[in-house]
């Protein structure tokens, strides 16, 4: 089967949805390819302060879904959140191009609140198109995975070079162009996608409520003054360590909560048992998430400092590593997506908490390929650039058993009147996620030592044993090898940890599968 006839069994808004979606993430994903080499290359910011900003902007992109969700569930439907989302982000990455610090933080913060509302509520709209236990709703998911891909691959080839080869300017300013046409895409296609419930102005959202001010109004330019709170939170991340903690036990404690009401309405108990295994499925995510978003810091990094990049006597520029990621989604991801199909069919399909479990494993063998490649150095102690190839398809095939799921699982997991609240909620998880991945970064600041002892103290001696610790790169070698070794065996752990609970989580399930 082709990927064109797989398409043409799936409804015809999500190809609407695909490009829109795949527009966004060219914007996004511009964004964050170069965030990280602006910071410490053009605004001269030390690699612990780039990588706390980094992991505080990319951590508060994932958590407005949650206010988004909310918004389009009660007031504002999905379609307008969508395109108010779409002109924010549109406006945070043309306001960037001032290229001072202060213009930065405002345009992350249009950024932050537009992704809000864009992204939970067109994942959500993806899950409307298709009726409850449709076999192929995982598979539609994964497509429009693909689509979040396009995107990503061509923001990681296009605007990664245009933004190091002729100015960082030139790459924001394409993002920004990007994120236009995908709001003109979803606004013209809204045909394809107008049997999709929810999708209108709720009628609580058309009453007054200030004035001649009705209730999306009112949230609409409240939007606007989300914006200096998100610039206060990014200049003082510090403050994101409690924030998040805090927010997240009340968020468990919420899921839970509801859950549990839903079972006194409907008069049955899987609702609250369904709202834990969506918890744990969120402890899983961040973990996977926290490890794997070291491609936008100490993996771009990485690969800035210790990776031969030459290519045929073309230099590929560090930024454009992160490239293979979406690379290879593209190259796997449809076929991902019959798998599940066929694998549905003949009875086959691996549980959820199985793929997520594989997930993780490859993930921490990306990692651990590092190790070897370090066998491998030149004169300037740098990898060949094959180390990060190998390391990204492993994460990348990793990604595919996990991120395409937990979406799809998370618009079945949740009650049916709530789904974008949901959505947000699985986003939190990622918010996490993004905030840790910066911390973990922070560890490969030039000059901190390196583990000596237990299996990664032995690692390093044997690696390392007889170089002249001084030389040009052996120093950051050293912390970057340290570090991912690290988590390669932390994510192990975690991937035996998840196959021992595993029917546990089946249980909870309650025969969503």
């Amino acid at each position: 089967m082709t990927t064109i006839e797989a398409n043409a069994k799936h409804p015809k808004g999500l190809m609407t949805l695909f490009f829109s979606e795949m527009w966004e993430r060219f914007c996004y994903y511009g964004m964050r390819t170069l965030l990280t080499l602006f910071l410490v290359k053009s605004l001269m910011m030390g690699d612990s302060e780039a990588s706390l900003i980094y992991g505080a902007y990319t951590g508060l992109v994932y958590a407005a879904p949650i206010l988004g969700g909310r918004m389009a569930d009660k007031y504002l439907g999905y379609r307008y959140a969508v395109m108010l989302g779409a002109i924010l982000m549109a406006i945070g990455e043309f306001l960037i191009l001032g290229e001072t610090k202060e213009m930065l933080y405002i345009g992350m913060g249009a950024l932050i609140i537009g992704n809000g509302y864009f992204k939970a509520n067109i994942s959500t709209i993806v899950g409307k198109l298709y009726e409850d236990n449709d076999p192929r709703r995982d598979s539609g998911f994964t497509i429009f995975y693909i689509g979040i891909n396009i995107g990503a691959l061509l923001a990681t080839t296009i605007v990664a070079y245009v933004g190091e080869t002729y100015g960082f300017t030139y790459g924001f300013g394409l993002a920004g162009l990007g994120m236009l046409l995908g709001l003109f895409i979803f606004w013209a296609g809204r045909k394809n996608y107008a049997a999709a419930p929810g999708l209108d102005i709720h009628e609580e959202g058309k009453k007054k409520v200030l004035g001649p001010l009705n209730m999306v109004q009112v949230i609409t330019l409240g939007s606007l003054f989300l914006i200096p709170l998100c610039y206060v939170l990014i200049m003082q991340n510090q403050w994101l360590d409690y924030i998040l903690l805090a927010l997240f036990i009340g968020i468990s404690i919420t899921l839970i909560r509801s859950g549990s009401k839903e079972d006194k309405l409907q008069n049955i108990s899987i609702w609250k048992d369904r709202m834990i295994a969506l918890i744990i499925f969120m402890v899983i995510n961040i973990s996977f998430w926290a490890c794997f978003e070291q491609a936008g810091t100490s993996l771009t990094l990485f690969a800035d400092r210790n990776v031969d990049r030459f290519i045929f006597g073309w230099e590929m520029p560090a930024s454009m590593t992160q490239f293979f990621n979406p690379f290879f989604i593209i190259l796997f991801g449809s076929i991902f997506s019959v798998m599940w199909v066929k694998l549905s069919k003949i009875g086959k399909n691996p549980s959820i908490p199985l793929k997520f479990c594989f997930g993780i494993v490859q993930l921490a063998l990306g990692f651990l390929l590092t190790q070897v490649g370090f066998q491998f150095v030149n004169e300037a102690y740098q990898v060949p650039i094959l180390t990060l190839v190998f390391l990204y398809m492993l994460h990348t095939t990793g990604e595919l058993f996990l991120s395409p799921i937990g979406l799809s699982k998370v618009t079945e997991l949740s009650p049916k009147k709530s789904i974008a609240f949901f959505m947000g909620l699985w986003f939190l998880s990622s918010t996490v996620a993004h905030y840790i991945a910066g911390a973990l970064a922070k560890l490969t600041i030039s000059g901190q030592t390196t583990d000596s002892t237990g299996i990664l103290g032995s690692l390093n001696k044997m690696l390392f044993k007889g170089i002249d610790l001084t030389a040009n790169g052996v120093s950051e070698a050293m912390i970057y090898n340290d570090l991912f070794g690290k988590i390669g065996f932390v994510t192990l752990g975690i991937a035996i940890i998840t196959l021992l609970i595993s029917p546990l989580i089946k249980k909870l399930m309650h025969e969503v599968h």
